[in-house]
């Protein structure tokens, strides 16, 4: 398939909910469910082992409070630090406490809780989107064996944490799902949804209106599309602008919010220095760890375009990475960051698809032991920042 053409269209589309879809889709979420079932299984024991609580760790650490705290309270608190960066809650984008606090209302669930619901859910929706997106280009087989990858990567426990990437991850899926079969209403709208999300929205806004852009050259026009294009920035500018009116800094208004996180975007300066400093000092295995898993990515990125992916989903996956590689702050969390990257997975599975099933199998039981131990030993640990 060409990077520049369209899927092909006379395949029948998967129709949400259930149905036939939901029986299609059925291994993948199943097989997807087990791995992270294994994952929450091993934090469980390392927890008694250690004397910590999984439950803690996965709804009450790091950012999960400051999203229990939007969602319980609104945005207006912030930390002030010794040396006078300011650590404020609108760094944090809506969605997820708005669904939070819907969770909670009926429930009389702790928000920390009611965002384990959600994540759970949505990454159930992701892996649902990302199979979808792989059976459409590569086959069925494809599809589940990129849900499981999906799944098995390292820092998969965040799936199961009350934070924000996998709410996105859905939504970035199913909307790339719906630039591909031509729903473009569909397609804007969960693009808003996702720039409501997280920053790494944009990532599906350019998607969105470089697959329009491309459609119209080869002579497709419907309002439908013009409507979609228009829809996919608003949840970000909305949230953007409504943050600069806030602090009375207008544009730059979400930039110094970010900047008081020490967040920002030097092309990978910073994170090169970083890894240096690594290298430098006793700490060199982590160095060399960080140099291969760049190298890594960007031999990912490379197999995208050997694969011809389509144009929406290069555009999506590179700035995706782009925006997780060379941020300046919170180096630490690129493997997080990069969650969202699920079409780097898509040549991976497509090779796997190609294999037998039990040596597929036993590559995926492998990398679902490793991801389930690491994600333990991790939020025992450092943990996501």
């Amino acid at each position: 398939m060409s990077a520049t053409s369209p899927p092909d269209r006379n395949r029948p589309p998967l129709r949400l909910p259930g149905g036939p879809a939901l029986r299609r889709a059925a291994p993948a979420l199943a097989v997807f469910a087990a791995v992270r079932a294994l994952g929450l299984a091993a934090l469980a024991v390392w927890g008694l082992a250690a004397g910590s609580s999984p439950h803690t760790l996965l709804s009450a650490r790091w950012d999960s409070l400051w999203y229990a705290r939007v969602a319980g309270g609104g945005y207006g608190y912030q930390v002030v630090l010794a040396n006078g960066d300011v650590h404020s809650n609108l760094a944090f984008f809506p969605l997820l406490p708005w669904l939070e606090r819907a969770v909670a209302a009926p429930t009389g669930l702790a928000y920390g809780d009611a965002g384990l619901v959600v994540a759970w859910t949505a990454s159930l929706a992701a892996a649902w989107g990302i199979f979808a997106v792989a059976d459409l280009l590569y086959g069925h087989r494809a599809g589940v064996l990129a849900a499981a990858l999906w799944a098995a990567l390292p820092v998969g426990i965040v799936q199961s944490m009350a934070y924000s990437e996998a709410l996105f991850t859905a939504l970035a899926a199913w909307a790339l799902y719906g630039v591909l079969r031509g729903h473009w209403l569909w397609a804007g709208a969960l693009a808003a949804l996702a720039g409501l999300t997280r920053p790494v929205g944009a990532a599906v806004v350019a998607a969105v209106w470089v697959a329009a852009a491309l459609a119209r050259r080869r002579g497709e026009r419907s309002w439908r599309m013009a409507a979609g294009v228009v829809a996919a920035p608003l949840g970000a500018a909305a949230y953007v602008l409504w943050v600069g009116a806030r602090t009375g800094r207008g544009l730059f208004g979400y930039l110094d919010v970010q900047g008081g996180w020490g967040n920002g975007f030097d092309g990978g300066w910073a994170f090169a220095r970083f890894i240096g400093s690594r290298l430098g000092s006793a700490a060199f295995p982590a160095g060399l760890g960080l140099i291969a898993g760049v190298l890594l990515v960007l031999w990912l990125c490379r197999a995208c375009v050997e694969q011809r992916q389509p144009v929406a989903l290069l555009v999506y996956g590179g700035i995706v990475v782009a925006l997780a590689l060379c941020a300046s702050g919170y180096f630490g969390s690129k493997p997080r960051l990069l969650l969202p990257a699920f079409p780097l997975l898509l040549p991976v599975a497509a090779a796997l698809a190609r294999w037998r099933t039990g040596r597929a199998v036993a590559v995926l039981g492998a990398l679902a032991l490793v991801s389930a131990a690491y994600g333990a030993w991790w939020l025992n640990g450092s943990g996501p920042p």
